[in-house]
């Protein structure tokens, strides 16, 4: 079992960065792959960016944030962080981390475990 508590969400203007951050708890955190996803009202889960186990070194993005997101981990410390720069008002939701074992993966139904979002509201 994994506890994922999710924080650094806000208001801000377009243009702005926030960090988001995901402190997980549990088993070994190192082993898991990990993921952003975001959920804007009326709309699907959408996939956001990933992060694979420590050693596998690779890093997935969704197409409306190359360039501008960055997905990081600690496994010192347990966290995963999501760095979003020039934020715009389309980037808007409640977000989400996930991690699950094996493959890293882009689709919200292969998570296995989910923390309870962070609202973020980038105003134009």
């Amino acid at each position: 079992q994994v506890q994922l508590v999710e924080s650094g969400g806000g208001l801000v203007q377009a243009g702005d960065s926030l960090r988001l951050s995901c402190a997980a708890s549990g088993r070994t955190f190192s082993n898991y792959n990990m993921g952003w996803f975001r959920q804007a009202p009326g709309k699907e889960r959408e996939f956001v960016a990933a992060i694979g186990w420590w050693g596998s070194g690779m890093t997935y993005y969704g197409d409306s944030v190359k360039g501008r997101f960055t997905i990081s981990r600690d496994n010192t410390k347990n966290t995963v962080h999501l760095q979003m720069n020039s934020l715009i008002p389309e980037d808007t939701g409640v977000y989400y981390c996930a991690a699950k074992y094996s493959n890293i993966a882009t689709r919200p139904g292969e998570y296995d475990y989910w923390g309870q979002g962070t609202q973020v509201t980038v105003s134009s």
